[in-house]
């Protein structure tokens, strides 16, 4: 672990992928066996595909995302010396959620209150917009921006 560079004066309200409410929400109905990450694992807090064979889950493909990837503290830290991950690795279950208020990262701009969450088509990761934007290499979802956030930080989207 690396040494202690900052201390907060408050806990961090969530970490991506959390639930942010107790309201009603919804997991994708799940084949036999139910749904597994694929080659590359998936990244917790990102929307995500299912693949052709109606069983591997990836955080890219085409079309709107099949679901958000729920935390349920499946991700594993399996990269030797790092100090936090939210991969689950290849072939681990997976939770895909079609609906409910949940913790995202706004990763690419500032989230606004009401604008569309918009995915990514090769990593699932979230940018918000304003409704029927176009934005390269992103794809709008149904999921709406409920609490506003800054650049890099917790936003929560809701559907």
């Amino acid at each position: 672990m690396g040494f202690q560079t900052q201390v907060q004066q408050q806990q961090a309200p969530a970490v991506a992928g959390d639930f942010a409410s107790a309201n009603p929400r919804a997991a994708m109905p799940t084949p036999e066996g139910g749904f597994v990450a694929g080659t590359a694992g998936v990244t917790v807090g990102r929307f995500a595909w299912i693949q052709a064979d109606g069983v591997t889950v990836l955080n890219s493909g085409s079309g709107k995302p099949d679901g958000f990837v729920h935390r349920e503290q499946q991700a594993l830290i399996s990269t030797y010396l790092a100090e936090s991950s939210n991969l689950i690795p290849k072939g681990f279950p997976i939770t895909l959620m079609t609906s409910g208020d949940y913790f995202a990262t706004a990763n690419v701009s500032t989230a606004v209150l009401r604008e569309k969450a918009f995915a990514s088509l090769t990593d699932g990761s979230i940018q918000f917009a304003a409704a029927g934007s176009t934005i390269s290499g992103y794809i709008e979802t149904d999921f709406v921006c409920t609490v506003a956030a800054g650049l890099n930080e917790l936003a929560v989207m809701s559907k």
